[in-house]
């Protein structure tokens, strides 16, 4: 395999490469936000569990245990949406690697950075649709009218 040697070729390589870093920088700010999302569950469902343990074996607390359902949910999608956007950084580096080894060797990668590419891209938006899934969920569960009804009786 022939590395190229000339300054412009090896710049060049670089530049192309370092285009997909954008998407990068993206998929791990998501990331960030969405383990944020997976922490407040988290902490959401501990507090439930507590209040149902401490609670009389008499009193069944079913909205307790249906909340808990819908956080068990919540917190499926948000770790699938985590492993989406894992796969996605890890395609998004392929992509990287692949376009500058295409552009500084003699191997003709182009097609596969294309599908790498594209492959990174699509994980990127299962992601996005399992985090609208996920905020849907929780603004369904929100309750604000329940307090005012409780207070007119």
């Amino acid at each position: 395999m022939f590395f190229a040697t000339d300054l412009d070729t090896v710049t060049h390589g670089i530049q192309l490469a370092v285009a997909p870093v954008f998407l990068l920088t993206a998929v791990a700010g998501m990331i960030g936000s969405v383990a944020g999302r997976l922490a407040r569950i988290i902490d959401r469902a501990r507090v439930l569990e507590d209040r149902i343990d401490a609670g009389p074996v008499s009193d069944p607390m079913l909205p307790a245990f249906k909340e808990l359902k819908q956080l068990r949910q919540r917190g499926a999608l948000v770790n699938f949406c985590i492993a989406l956007l894992t796969f996605c950084a890890i395609m998004i580096g392929l992509t990287i690697v692949t376009l500058f080894l295409s552009e500084t060797t003699q191997v003709e990668m182009f097609r596969l950075a294309t599908v790498l590419f594209l492959a990174g891209v699509s994980f990127f938006l299962l992601a996005l649709l399992c985090f609208l899934a996920e905020t849907l969920i929780a603004t369904r569960m929100l309750k604000f009218g329940r307090n005012i009804r409780s207070n007119k009786n």
